[in-house]
């Protein structure tokens, strides 16, 4: 009955009306996620913790039930990149594999998936750049801009000839209310200028430290254009309370 309705034959598209098939040139990952054997990564170079850093893993280890201690992996290995100058080998990953009793492929997931691990050498100073929506609507282009040409022209990935610093661009750190910002090592840098970006850099080469944190006036988060709420004192119950509880 509902095929009597049908017409016997489908009208004929016109080719304006017709959807063309488009593609788009895949981008290529900065990250090489299938191993090579290099001089200086390859699984003939040996990695063993040392005694200090050894102690910390049995101890972290020890938070998880033994049939879980595959949960470890990720602590491991960051105790392991820090102690192989900050990048995590294929003898790094093969040695926290054993520990942990896994096979090495578990290990490697997790390796090329967090791109907190660095898969090849870099510098003393981790320069991490942030250009996000946040730090880009700020200025992050020009900050990315004068830490690469304030090193000697680097390109985003590369590292100083002297290996003093390695310069990579990344996405979103978290610290979008102080933008724009940068990480370098385990430290913020945040509410950055031209100026305080070269003036930070110029401190890391002299093997000095900069105090973390905003490089502007402020505390913290707290709003740049000043304080806008809790001007006046406040009313309620704890103005009109006991003496003891004020």
């Amino acid at each position: 009955m509902f095929a009597r309705l049908l017409p016997r034959r489908l009208p004929r598209l016109s080719p304006l009306s017709s959807r063309p098939i488009s593609t788009t040139v895949p981008k290529r990952s900065d990250a090489l996620f299938i191993h090579r054997d290099t001089t200086y990564n390859n699984p003939q170079i040996a990695f063993k913790f040392n005694p200090q850093n050894l102690k910390r893993a049995e101890e972290i280890i020890s938070h998880y039930p033994p049939q879980y201690k595959k949960a470890a992996v990720i602590p491991l290995l960051d105790l392991g990149q820090r102690q192989n100058k900050g990048w995590t080998s294929i003898s790094v990953m093969n040695y926290v594999a054993e520990i942990l009793e896994l096979p090495p492929m578990r290990v490697y997931e997790v390796a090329t998936f967090y791109t907190m691990f660095n898969r090849e050498p870099i510098g003393t100073n981790f320069v991490q750049v942030c250009t996000t929506t946040p730090c880009m609507l700020m200025g992050s282009t020009d900050i990315l801009k004068t830490t690469c040409a304030h090193l000697g022209g680097l390109k985003p990935g590369e590292t100083t000839k002297d290996g003093k610093f390695t310069v990579i661009e990344v996405e979103c750190q978290g610290a979008c209310s102080n933008a724009p910002m940068m990480a370098i090592n385990d430290d913020f840098y945040e509410d950055l200028t031209t100026e305080t970006t070269k003036a930070i850099l110029d401190a890391f080469s002299r093997g000095e430290k900069p105090k973390p944190g905003p490089q502007s006036s402020r505390q913290t988060s707290e709003n740049s254009a000043g304080l806008t709420a809790l001007t006046s004192k406040p009313y309620g119950p704890g103005e009109f309370c006991l003496p003891e509880f004020q």
